[in-house]
């Protein structure tokens, strides 16, 4: 990058993901104009278990600030603020007198907490503290993970007591070491982190102090809520020192926010590994009755909170690796879509790829994987094609849940991720949703969000007005199938997904 100070000023965002860490610096117009990433170690202790060593990611984040810094040829009076996106639910827990992790983050896929939901259920079950969390009791959020820590990690929860021990997701971690650390370091979370937590009050955006006594946690190792767009604190050291931490938005919300879904009814699904579809629902946290997760979309500086219907979906990508990797049926990803473009249609099959159990709306986890309708007719193309549909069927099955949940009807899709660059799959969303998919010109949707919010914070853009002429559409999608054609598929897809539940047993 050349002179590029010249098109200051800028602003910095950290995306402290589940794989790697990275920055990225944007430009006024929200442009790229530099990015650093590097990989950490996934920590596999025992089947089910995933952790990830904290000292290493804050090690790895300070190195892609300096690489982004450095090869953008800026200084840190180019740069405005700094916003932090992140992996959402992995937990860690901190002494805040040395600064040393007291055990590996667990990471949000880690499964160990499962014996611990139950029992925390009592006889209530899953929905025990869903109507101030607007959440499930399950392994996959934060709250859980904190007690098993205190559980067992030898004299963990006498220091937690004593209030020499600091609770947080990686949003807090990176924050606080950035603001100093030891030497004064600012002991924050979002809006949005925290309701990941099953220990924040959806309504009145505060730690539940009954649930707090329910899980047996101390409030003393919670950091403080805040909103997802102010001044935290200012960066104490390495190349961005005396620049504001101005943002913190859990990944997936981050890419709502650099979406700018700003108005109820807009949504926004990425696609990577598996999927998150979000959809803005305004001032109201709107209760689920059909398996999403209702969550905090962003709140900007003293604003109203916007609240949003979350669904996930468990296998989108990593059914095209599967496909790649243990069936050797394509040799690259991209591939897949030249297969599937091979044939008409899916000649009658239809694969479910439940291989961990259904996510949203049925979290189903003794569902497993089916290809139903095979015939001696289908050929390896039509199983190519019924891969993409599973993952476009999957996505209208949870835009379903969210117009009976919301009343809000999907007016369009707004998409991210590495899939998107499947044109065929992108058409096929279009026409099983019967809305038009609409995808940006800045991919990197999660790191533009986190620059958005910081920017807010500090002036460096007026309004979410300005931030939504900002984005630009690089591509859009248009259904082309007729309704009749539609309704029929969908019934044999939904006939294909009940074939694939109850194939486990009950272990108990």
């Amino acid at each position: 990058m050349t002179d590029a100070h010249t098109t200051g000023p800028f602003i910095a965002a950290i995306d402290q993901g589940t794989t790697s860490s990275r920055c990225i610096v944007f430009d006024k117009d929200g442009r790229i104009v530099s990015v650093d990433q590097k990989e950490h170690e996934q920590i596999f202790p025992k089947p089910g278990w995933v952790e990830h060593d904290a000292a290493e990611i804050w090690t790895n984040v300070q190195e892609v600030v300096a690489g982004a810094i450095s090869k953008a040829g800026i200084t840190p009076a180019d740069v405005k603020a700094i916003g932090i996106t992140n992996q959402r639910e992995t937990t860690l827990l901190w002494d805040k007198n040395t600064g040393e992790p007291v055990h590996n983050a667990i990471v949000w896929q880690d499964t160990r907490t499962d014996a611990l939901c139950k029992e925390l259920g009592r006889n209530v079950g899953q929905d025990r503290f869903r109507r101030e969390t607007g959440l499930p009791l399950a392994s996959y959020f934060a709250g859980p993970k904190v007690r098993w820590l205190l559980d067992n990690v030898e004299g963990l929860r006498e220091r937690a007591e004593a209030g020499d021990i600091l609770f947080g997701t990686m949003d807090s971690w990176v924050i606080w070491n950035l603001t100093g650390g030891t030497e004064g370091g600012v002991h924050v979370t979002d809006v949005t982190n925290a309701s990941r937590t099953l220990l924040m009050n959806l309504h009145e955006m505060r730690w539940d102090e009954k649930i707090l006594q329910s899980m047996d946690i101390p409030a003393a190792v919670l950091p403080e809520i805040r909103s997802s767009a102010e001044v935290y604190g200012v960066a104490k050291a390495g190349p961005l020192k005396g620049v504001p931490v101005a943002s913190a938005l859990g990944d997936q919300q981050a890419a709502l926010f650099g979406q700018t879904c700003f108005s109820q009814g807009e949504a926004k699904s990425t696609y990577g590994t598996g999927t998150f579809m979000l959809m803005n629902t305004g001032h109201t946290p709107v209760n689920s009755y059909n398996g999403l997760l209702t969550t905090v979309g962003y709140r900007i500086g003293d604003q109203k909170a916007v609240y949003a219907l979350e669904g996930s979906i468990a296998v989108t990508g990593s059914l095209v690796q599967w496909m790649r990797d243990q069936m050797g049926l394509i040799k690259s990803a991209a591939e897949i879509e030249t297969l599937a473009s091979s044939v008409e249609d899916n000649g009658g099959a239809y694969f479910v790829p439940a291989f961990s159990g259904l996510f949203a709306p049925y979290w189903r986890p003794d569902a497993r994987g089916v290809i139903a309708g095979l015939t001696r007719y289908v050929t390896k193309a039509h199983i190519a094609r019924a891969v993409l549909e599973a993952t476009a069927w999957q996505t209208r099955e949870i835009s379903d849940a969210m117009t009976k949940d919301s009343g809000v009807e999907l007016t369009a899709l707004k998409v991210d991720g590495g899939m998107t660059s499947n044109n065929l799959l992108m058409q096929t969303l279009s026409d099983f949703l019967d809305a038009p998919v609409v995808r940006p010109m800045v991919a990197e949707t999660t790191c533009l969000g986190a620059a958005y919010a910081a920017g807010l914070a500090v002036g460096f853009w007026s309004s979410t007005d300005e931030l939504r002429a900002n984005w630009r559409r690089a591509a859009e999608w248009t259904p082309r199938m007729d309704a009749a054609t539609r309704d029929r598929e969908y019934k044999s897809w939904l006939k294909a997904v009940e074939r694939s539940m109850g194939w486990l047993e009950d272990e108990s």
